[in-house]
C-alpha cells in the first residue's frame, strides 16, 4: 500500500460534525484513501454511479436516513455528484446526526462542488486527490530509485494503476482513457457530439507548455470561442488539465490575457497523442518536463495548504518566466529546463520591475529540492 499524503488530513477531520468531501479524477485513489480511512469503523457504503443508490436516495425523507444509516458510524457516498440533490442530502445527516461521520467523493469539482456550495457552508471539509505524486512515490521506496524512474514517470505518468502494475503500462492508460476520460465527460456534461471534444483534447495535449487561443482553437475545431472555453473548463473540473494564466501588473509591454494549459498527468498526456517514446528519443521532453515539475508543484502546494497563486509571464518582446508562485505579494520566479547546461537569465525587464524574491532555474539535477 503505497501512503497518501492526504490520509493524515482526512484523519484529522473524522468525527468532528462535518462531511468529508474528496474531490480527485477516476482512478487516482479515492476508493482506497476512503477504505483505508475506515477501516475501524462500521460503515454504509453507497455507490452513486449505480441507478438503485441513486433511486433510493432521491427526495428519501430524514427518518429514512436515519432508518438507512441504521447503526453505521460512517456513511460513505462515493462518486456523489450523480445523487439528485446530494448538497441538501448531506446537510440533512450533518443537521440532524452529527455523530455519524459522512464521507462523499466526486470525480466531477463542479457536480460535486456546485451541488453542496450553498447548503454546506460550515458543514463540510474539502480535500483534493491527484495520482501519485513523486514526493509520496520517494517516501514509498527511497529517493534514489524514485529519481532514477523520473525518466519513465515523465513518459508513463502516476495513476496507481499505472505506477502498480508495470510492465503493462500502455494498456492501462488505453484503458484509463477509454474508460473515462471522454465515456464520462461525455455522459456527466450531456455533450453530445464527442469529435470536437475529443480533438480539443487532442489540440492541448500537442500544445502542453504553449499559449492558447481560444478563438484560433475555435476556428481548427469549427466551434465558437465560447464553445472551446465550456469544454477547457470541463476539463479543468474533471481533473484533467489545469491552466496558468499570464501575470501583468498592465504594463504596456505584458501580455495579459494568454493562458497556457497542463495536464495533470504525463502518462495521460501521452496517451491522448498515443506517443510513448521513451524520453531520450523525443523532441517533445521540454514540455514534457514543464509539465512534470509544474504539476508535481501544484500537487505539493494544494496537499501541503500552501495557497499561492501561480502563474506564467511574457511581455511583446517575447521574454518569458516559465513559473511564478505569487503570495503577499512576494513573487518566486522559475524556470524550467530539463538540461541543466541551458544557460538562463532572467530577463532585466522582469527582475527590475517586481523585484522577485527567488530566480532559480529547476533542471533534471535538481528539481528533487523543488518537489520534497
Amino acid at each position: 500500500m503505497i501512503h497518501r499524503t492526504q490520509q493524515k488530513e482526512i484523519d484529522s477531520y473524522l468525527f468532528k460534525g462535518k462531511a468529508i468531501l474528496i474531490f480527485g479524477a477516476r482512478q487516482v485513489g479515492k476508493t482506497s484513501l476512503i477504505k483505508n480511512t475506515i477501516t475501524n469503523n462500521s460503515y454504509l457504503w453507497l455507490n452513486g454511479d449505480e441507478p438503485d443508490t441513486q433511486l433510493l436516495l432521491e427526495n428519501i425523507t430524514t427518518d429514512r436516513l436515519k432508518v438507512l444509516v441504521g447503526n453505521h458510524k460512517i456513511l460513505v457516498i462515493d462518486e456523489a455528484q450523480m445523487i439528485h440533490n446530494i448538497g441538501l442530502l448531506i446537510k440533512r445527516m450533518v443537521d440532524n446526526f452529527p455523530e455519524i461521520q459522512v464521507i462523499a467523493s466526486g470525480s466531477s469539482a463542479f457536480e460535486l462542488a456546485d451541488k453542496t456550495k450553498e447548503s454546506m457552508v460550515g458543514r463540510k471539509e474539502e480535500l483534493q486527490l491527484f495520482p501519485f505524486s513523486y514526493q509520496e512515490m520517494v517516501n514509498h521506496t527511497n529517493f534514489i530509485e524514485e529519481t532514477r524512474l523520473v525518466p519513465h514517470r515523465l513518459v508513463f505518468g502516476y495513476y496507481p494503476e499505472v505506477v502498480n502494475n508495470p510492465g503493462k503500462e500502455e494498456k492501462t492508460l488505453n484503458d484509463l482513457v477509454d474508460g473515462f476520460l471522454y465515456k464520462d465527460i461525455l455522459n456527466l456534461e450531456g455533450i453530445k457530439k464527442s469529435a470536437p471534444l475529443q480533438r480539443l483534447v487532442q489540440m492541448l495535449a500537442f500544445r502542453i507548455g504553449s499559449e492558447i487561443n481560444y478563438s484560433s482553437l475555435g476556428n481548427d475545431l469549427g466551434i465558437n470561442r465560447i464553445t472551446v472555453e465550456k469544454y477547457i473548463d470541463i476539463l479543468e473540473k474533471n481533473f484533467i488539465v489545469f491552466s496558468l494564466n499570464a501575470f501583468s501588473k498592465n504594463q504596456d509591454n505584458e501580455i495579459r490575457k494568454s493562458r497556457k494549459v497542463y495536464f495533470w498527468d504525463n502518462g495521460l498526456r501521452n496517451r491522448i497523442i498515443k506517443n510513448f517514446t521513451p524520453i531520450e528519443l523525443r523532441d517533445d521532453v521540454g514540455a514534457l518536463w514543464e509539465n512534470f515539475v509544474i504539476s508535481e508543484r501544484k500537487k505539493k502546494l494544494s496537499y501541503e495548504n500552501q495557497y499561492k497563486d501561480t502563474y506564467f509571464w511574457r511581455n511583446t518582446q517575447h521574454a518569458e518566466i516559465d513559473f511564478l508562485e505569487i503570495k503577499n505579494n512576494e513573487i518566486n520566479a522559475y524556470e524550467i529546463k530539463y538540461n541543466p547546461n541551458v544557460k538562463v537569465k532572467f530577463t532585466k525587464s522582469f527582475t527590475s520591475m517586481y523585484n522577485p524574491k527567488t530566480t532559480q532555474v529547476i533542471h533534471k539535477e535538481n528539481f528533487w529540492d523543488y518537489l520534497l
